[in-house]
């Protein structure tokens, strides 16, 4: 989560040089060139079930395809305070949906760390400054209330997206490796965003980007498509998805250390606060407790 921060900010250049689209798809494509020989099944790995097929599926669907267009079109639509405020329900929403999909037993300590995570992350986004747009008339003062709308609800869906993948691939850790796991859900999510990708590709001026903008996008691919989703899925074989759920706040505090120590942003008091709160939630859900069971991979799927 601290190096899906990281490349959060620093992909901000990549943004202004490449429609989004093509830039999903130069990203899909390069990680699974890197990651190619990933794809081949173990000799000891049994083969998928058609259960699992679809599992592998549905968590490139929603964790990357459904969750960035939900993201990207949600946050054009409403502001960047109700953007965070809506985001920052995510370790809940993991605690939630792992208790109802995988029964997963929720202790007071992980709650205690979902609260600290939720309101260090909300406080955040209150704590940002933004100038409403003056609307000229009443119109359009009320299509912009209609588009903040559908610009929150699309960002609910994004907060589901994101939890679903989250108990998905603890379910997927239970017969597929992380390697592979991160190989396949890249590969559909090539296919996914090839239409759009190539719709972009057409006519674009490739010669326009700089240089050094093409080498960050190969640092972002890797980032993106083959270390953080190795390193999320050989953590889900042995750390509960509750308990998974609260280190998503890594990614906002590591943007915004990304942000002051690269970028020349600063932070005011308030946001130092909520940070030190969600670091607190992080603290809560790692510590060990008293008699506390060595923790189990995942069950297989059956």
């Amino acid at each position: 989560m601290s190096l899906v921060g990281s490349y959060v900010a620093l992909s901000k250049p990549l943004v202004a040089a490449l429609p989004v689209f093509l830039l999903a798809w130069l990203r899909f494509g390069i990680g699974g060139l890197a990651m190619a020989h990933w794809l081949k099944k173990p000799a000891a790995e049994t083969p998928m079930s058609p259960q699992t097929r679809r599992l592998v599926f549905l968590e490139s669907f929603l964790g990357n395809f459904l969750f960035s267009i939900c993201m990207l079109f949600g946050v054009s639509l409403t502001s960047a305070v109700a953007a965070g405020v809506i985001m920052a329900a995510i370790p809940a929403t993991v605690a939630l949906l792992s208790w109802a999909f995988l029964r997963e037993q929720i202790s007071g300590r992980v709650w205690a760390a979902v609260a600290c995570a939720v309101l260090g992350i909300a406080l955040v986004s209150l704590s940002k400054s933004e100038l409403p747009a003056q609307m000229g008339t009443a119109q359009e003062a009320d299509l912009a209330l209609k588009n903040a709308w559908l610009g929150n609800l699309l960002l609910v869906g994004a907060v589901l997206c994101e939890a679903a993948y989250a108990v998905i691939g603890k379910k997927l850790t239970g017969v597929l490796s992380p390697k592979r796991i991160t190989a396949l859900i890249n590969l559909w999510g090539f296919a996914l965003v090839t239409p759009f990708g190539v719709w972009m590709a057409w006519g674009f001026d490739f010669a326009a980007v700089a240089l050094a903008s093409w080498g960050l996008l190969v640092f972002y691919a890797l980032a993106a498509s083959v270390w953080t989703v190795w390193l999320w899925m050989t953590g889900l074989r042995t750390v509960p998805a509750n308990q998974a759920g609260v280190f998503t706040v890594m990614l906002p505090v590591s943007a915004a250390a990304v942000g002051v120590g690269v970028l020349g942003e600063s932070l005011n008091g308030t946001q130092i606060g909520a940070f030190s709160i969600a670091l607190v939630g992080v603290v809560l859900a790692t510590l060990p407790q008293r008699g506390q069971p060595k923790p189990a991979q995942a069950a297989p799927l059956r």
